[in-house]
């Protein structure tokens, strides 16, 4: 090691031993959803979030380890959570798990709904009309209008989401436009859709346009 890059990392060290590390604290943090969420919406976005956490910034080992403390702290066992913590030295500036750095001095930052259920938490077996509403709350908001262009020179916009494979596209065109799923050739940015392939596949942006070739089919003479 150079003795720049000594430097460096010692100037690191001593900054991660300076920084102050506080206990973590018993209160559970409080918000409040921007719809209803029932149960498993939140175990949804849990689930999501900590499927793709490894690919942030960080050590996968203190991933797990904040993953833990954040299940024993939702099941009331502050003592194991603060226990995981120390274990795997991580240091808390504000005694909570929404922000922390583990003894090199990567940050970690732990999203609320992790940490507690939101207020407006709605129990799916007691309210099931409210959950319907959650759903379709949740569905609204991730829709948007997907823009069409036709080899016949017409766009068209279809109401989509990213989870959309083309094959459903397809059929909500040839419903709206009565053209033949069969007849129709889907492209981005010069790349031919197959039906299997979902929006979130293509990485379109809801403000681009996906090319659609008409084949119309032979009719004998």
């Amino acid at each position: 090691m150079g003795v720049a890059n000594s430097r460096d990392y010692q100037r690191t060290i001593s900054v991660v031993l300076k920084r102050r590390n506080e206990p973590l604290m018993k209160d559970k943090p409080k918000w409040k959803s921007g719809y209803p969420m029932t149960e498993s919406q939140l175990c949804r976005k849990r689930d999501e979030f900590w499927d793709t956490a490894p690919a942030f910034d960080g050590r996968k080992e203190i991933w797990d380890a904040l993953k833990a403390a954040a299940v024993a702290l939702e099941c009331n066992d502050h003592e194991l959570a603060q226990a995981i913590i120390d274990g795997a030295n991580i240091t808390l500036p504000h005694g909570s798990l929404m922000e922390c750095y583990d003894e090199l001095g990567n940050r970690y930052q732990l999203p609320v709904y992790c940490l507690a259920a939101p207020v407006n938490l709605i129990s799916e077996c007691n309210d099931h009309n409210v959950s319907e509403h959650s759903e379709l709350q949740e569905k609204k908001e991730t829709e948007f209008e997907l823009k069409v262009r036709l080899s016949t020179g017409k766009d068209i916009r279809l109401g989509a989401s990213m989870a959309n494979s083309i094959r459903q596209l397809k059929k909500q065109l040839e419903v709206q436009e009565d053209i033949d799923a069969t007849c129709q050739r889907w492209f981005f940015s010069g790349k031919l859709l197959t039906d299997k392939t979902r929006l979130q596949d293509t990485k379109i942006q809801k403000d681009f346009v996906i090319q659609v070739i008409i084949n119309q089919p032979i009719v004998p003479n």
